[in-house]
């Protein structure tokens, strides 16, 4: 087990160095197509989560650009009612819209899901991009973890309140959630909210993104009469405020070599645009290409299983009926 652990976080290691960095990036990019992106969105509704900076604002941005209808979603007021703006400068497309909504509040996420679904808008795409890594344990009012109350609950409750939104647009509709290269260091575990005694955020965070990977496999098998597609993607390591925040350490330690936040939305953006029959649902994806979900002998794959288990769990925790 000490062993495997081990290789995980060594594999890792030279796998994101040497794919993760802006290097990896600008390697990769030979094999991009120009034409890729220069498909156009007029017409279509497209939300993203944690869009007042970093790759989430990249995203929306990048979508508003093509002439999509954006709504950002954001905990913060102020600065979404910022960015909404300076977007619109930028893009000049004036249909970028903020919805105030906390993701770390299950019973927030609900009320906004409900408040802009009985606007009957049909929605083309959903970017579950917002993410948290908070290095202590916090408990929510609600008695979530944190990180698990925004990086899982929220995609989670989000994403099935959104799929009768979703259908209407079948079968362009698709929901693509922003992952991390961190969750190669983990298995899927059913212990969502660290029952640990020494909490490690780190941890968690890539545990939360395994989950995610793993949500994404399951709710395309789930919904594949829907018409709806589901991808997850690893924007490799960006320089984000997020990341900045969140792993200064890290951040100090590359700096110069981590990518643009643009650089990090590229394949969030590519996914929005291709035609779904170039992409495969349930699919995890990075640098415009297919990619592994786990790495050669890390022991991950079958812990896939649990799955099922995971999504009950999220179903009474975030309390919503099945499907």
């Amino acid at each position: 087990m000490f062993i495997q652990k081990a290789w995980r976080t060594a594999a890792f290691g030279i796998y994101g160095f040497t794919q993760f960095t802006k290097s990896g990036f600008q390697e990769h990019s030979k094999n991009f197509k120009a034409e890729d992106m220069q498909i156009q969105m007029d017409g279509k509704n497209c939300m993203v989560t944690g869009a007042n900076s970093g790759i989430g604002y990249a995203t929306a941005e990048g979508l508003a650009s093509r002439g999509a209808t954006v709504y950002i979603v954001c905990r913060n007021a102020e600065k979404g009612e910022a960015a909404v703006s300076e977007m619109q400068t930028k893009t000049g497309n004036p249909n970028i819209h903020l919805e105030v909504c906390d993701l770390s509040s299950i019973s927030e996420v609900k009320a906004f899901a409900s408040r802009f679904s009985s606007q009957d808008k049909p929605l083309h795409v959903l970017v579950n991009n917002a993410g948290l890594m908070e290095h202590d344990r916090v408990i929510t009012s609600e008695g979530l973890e944190l990180n698990f109350a925004v990086n899982v609950a929220a995609t989670y409750t989000l994403t099935e309140l959104m799929l009768p939104l979703l259908e209407k647009t079948s079968p362009e509709a698709r929901v693509i959630t922003v992952s991390s290269g961190g969750m190669y260091t983990s298995p899927l575990t059913k212990d969502l909210q660290f029952s640990e005694t020494e909490f490690d955020g780190t941890l968690q965070y890539a545990r939360n993104k395994r989950v995610q990977v793993a949500l994404t496999e399951k709710w395309a098998e789930m919904y594949s009469s829907k018409g709806v597609g589901f991808y997850s993607m690893h924007p490799g390591w960006a320089a984000t405020p997020g990341v900045t925040k969140s792993l200064p350490g890290f951040s100090e330690k590359l700096s110069g070599k981590l990518r643009t936040s643009e650089e990090g939305a590229d394949t969030v953006v590519w996914l929005a645009l291709q035609p779904k029959e170039k992409l495969v649902s349930g699919a995890f994806y990075f640098d415009r290409a297919e990619a592994p979900k786990h790495l050669a002998l890390a022991g991950t794959a079958k812990s896939h299983a649990v799955i099922d288990t995971i999504i009950d769990s999220l179903r009474s925790l975030c309390g919503l009926s099945s499907n």
